[in-house]
């Protein structure tokens, strides 16, 4: 209660302290303001017009330290001053221009467009070469500020660099596309889409081999993975060193390592990861098929050649044909079926 009771009269204190100190300072740019030419001996046009630069700086400086004043305090006192800092000066501003216009006007300048503010703001910029209210905070940038600058900027270079990848995925894809259509018109083939969704490669088997069959595939592309880690587990020689060469590493035991190979081939068959010429390697057996797998990017590749009909690759209505797209997708490589047009 004792606070609530002494409030008024702290505040009437503050209130006093500022109004006193301000109204000092406001006096002063007032002698400043006040138009007291008459009672001066007539001034050159040189003359008239320094001494506006320095009523003009005089009363930005004031402006200045008056802020400075209102910066002390509590958050509360510090709006109610600065907002009563700026009414002074804004009423001492007005009073400043309207002085200089009349002042200017006996010198021959005129606002001759009727803005006489405006003109009168150009005249103060190019004859005093500074302006009442320049306000410095706000022409400062803040730290703040420069984060979320350099941060939009950051943003926006981001933004070009995917751009340009994604032009440049598009544009090596259609090229390869060009490339691989121009391979496979010459033999009457073409491309037949399969969804890209970590299957792809079984289930481009899956579709030549129905192609192949005359109707529905033999093997899904579920048991085709099976199949595939079935013949790996069981060969795991031929396979072992190629599939974890990248994940081996030095001192790993006997065990370590066949745990891992087991893990890999685990991962064949019961996940979407992706399959490769590995895998491709064992299918060619599993089945007893020759591949050829086209593309438009590297040279055409052949497995099982020991499965390859005596007609050859391209008029073969045994062997499994498909096709490798390195640009097809952003994630990375495709496998698609290649059939008759």
């Amino acid at each position: 209660m004792r606070l609530c009771c002494r409030w008024p009269e702290t505040a009437r204190k503050l209130s006093r302290v500022f109004t006193m100190e301000d109204t000092q300072e406001i006096d002063e740019v007032q002698e400043v303001i006040s138009d007291k030419t008459s009672e001066k001996e007539e001034e050159t046009r040189d003359e008239v017009l320094a001494r506006h630069r320095k009523e003009i700086s005089q009363l930005q400086k004031k402006e200045v330290e008056m802020k400075k004043q209102a910066a002390r305090g509590s958050k509360a006192e510090q709006k109610t001053k600065k907002k009563q800092v700026e009414e002074e000066v804004s009423q001492l501003s007005t009073k400043l221009k309207e002085k200089h216009t009349k002042e200017l006007s006996t010198l021959g300048y005129s606002s001759g467009n009727g803005n006489e503010k405006s003109n009168l703001d150009n005249l103060v910029k190019a004859i005093a070469g500074v302006t009442v209210s320049s306000q410095p905070e706000n022409t400062k940038v803040s730290k703040a500020k420069q984060r979320r600058d350099k941060r939009a900027q950051q943003e926006a270079e981001r933004e070009l660099r995917i751009q340009a990848e994604q032009n440049d995925i598009i544009s090596d894809r259609m090229v390869e596309n060009e490339k691989l259509e121009r391979k496979l018109k010459p033999l009457g083939l073409t491309v037949c889409e399969i969804k890209p969704d970590g299957h792809c490669l079984y289930r481009a088997v899956e579709n030549q081999l129905g192609h192949l069959s005359g109707g529905k595939s033999p093997y899904t592309y579920e048991e085709l993975r099976k199949l595939a880690a079935a013949y790996m587990r069981k060969h795991t020689s031929d396979f072992l060193p190629f599939c974890l060469s990248e994940n081996l590493i030095e001192g790993d035991s006997d065990e370590s390592i066949a745990q891992k190979f087991e893990n890999y081939c685990k991962e064949v068959e019961s996940t979407a990861i992706w399959g490769g010429q590995l895998e491709l390697g064992a299918l060619t057996h599993c089945l007893k098929k020759h591949i050829v797998i086209f593309s438009g990017s590297f040279p055409d590749v052949e497995m099982g050649k020991e499965y390859k009909p005596v007609d050859g690759i391209c008029s073969s209505s045994s062997s499994i044909k498909l096709s490798y797209h390195k640009h097809a997708f952003g994630l990375g490589e495709h496998y698609n079926s290649v059939v008759s047009t």
